[in-house]
């Protein structure tokens, strides 16, 4: 097991002393040769037989690669139909045929047994890079200096975000640094809450949805950003507004409606969150604040 290092959240940082990769929405996996490839998931879980498409990917004993996995469409990631394949050992042909995944490798830790971790970025970087990693399903994305314009091209090409890594940064396994920093693209969304499920606390998480032609459309679960205040004042604003019945136009599957109180949808929250998937879904959502009773 190789546990990959790990970026620390924050703000765009600025400087010579940075280069800027593109986030790709995917898992993280680790590619060792020993002789033969094994793939191993962040937690060290053997992945290898879950994606057949990188059994060509070859390179000496002793060599350890970092990357994400991701399934492309249209030329860019969708995690959603990665879903499809990270959790499937040994997928049908078919399967991996209509959604086959692409290896985007950014770091090289070890080469042929040569251990690289106390190097430089710039020079483990130059390293990979010599190795010429383009085939069918793998290759090795650009870094780029300039981290504004990465970060807007970023949000353009609807990307996650960006990561920062300081050109002087050693690889740590298994610890996160802030010599690379994430900085992920966020947008946010007015939404109407239709109920609620509880949770470890009385108010686990929000039903929230968009009032469209044909009703109040489901857009998901909301669970973060509540603090012990907010619960309390949601609370206060959601419990007379108690109805039998869902809400939302369509029935919302059984995990999302299970223990769930139903409200008149009344109450106007602003959310945050990453993307939406191609069911128009929240991903990665967190409340910012209560719009209506302010």
């Amino acid at each position: 097991m190789f546990p990959p290092m790990l970026a620390t959240p924050g703000p765009l940082p600025s400087g010579p002393e940075w280069v800027f990769e593109l986030k790709w929405d995917g898992v993280r996996v680790v590619a060792t040769f020993d002789p033969g490839l094994r793939l191993s998931a962040r937690s060290g879980t053997n992945v290898t037989s879950r994606y057949p498409e990188l059994s060509g990917l070859s390179l000496p004993p002793g060599t350890v690669l970092d990357g994400e996995v991701v399934v492309l469409a249209d030329g860019r990631p969708s995690f959603e139909l990665l879903a499809e394949r990270m959790h499937r050992d040994r997928p049908p042909a078919a399967l991996a045929a209509r959604l086959p995944v692409t290896y985007l490798i950014f770091d090289l830790p070890y080469l042929a047994g040569e251990n690289l971790c106390e190097l430089p970025y710039e020079e483990r970087r130059a390293r990979l890079d010599e190795l010429g990693l383009a085939g069918p399903h793998w290759a090795v994305p650009p870094a780029f200096d300039d981290g504004p314009a990465t970060y807007t091209a970023s949000a353009q090409l609807g990307l996650e975000g960006v990561v920062a890594k300081r050109r002087t940064s050693q690889y740590r396994p298994g610890l996160r640094s802030a010599d690379w920093v994430k900085c992920k693209n966020e947008s946010t969304m007015d939404v109407l809450v239709g109920g609620w499920r509880p949770g470890a606390r009385r108010l686990g998480a929000l039903l929230v949805g968009t009032e469209e032609e044909e009703g109040l459309v489901f857009r998901g679960r909301v669970g973060g950003g509540i603090s012990a205040a907010t619960e309390e004042r949601l609370l206060g604003l959601l419990e007379p507004l108690a109805r039998p019945t869902s809400p939302f136009a369509e029935a919302l599957p059984p995990e999302d409606r299970r223990g769930a109180r139903w409200v008149e949808p009344l109450i106007v929250v602003e959310v945050a969150y990453g993307q939406l998937t191609n069911a128009g879904r929240l991903r990665f959502p967190r409340l910012r604040k209560v719009l209506d009773h302010e």
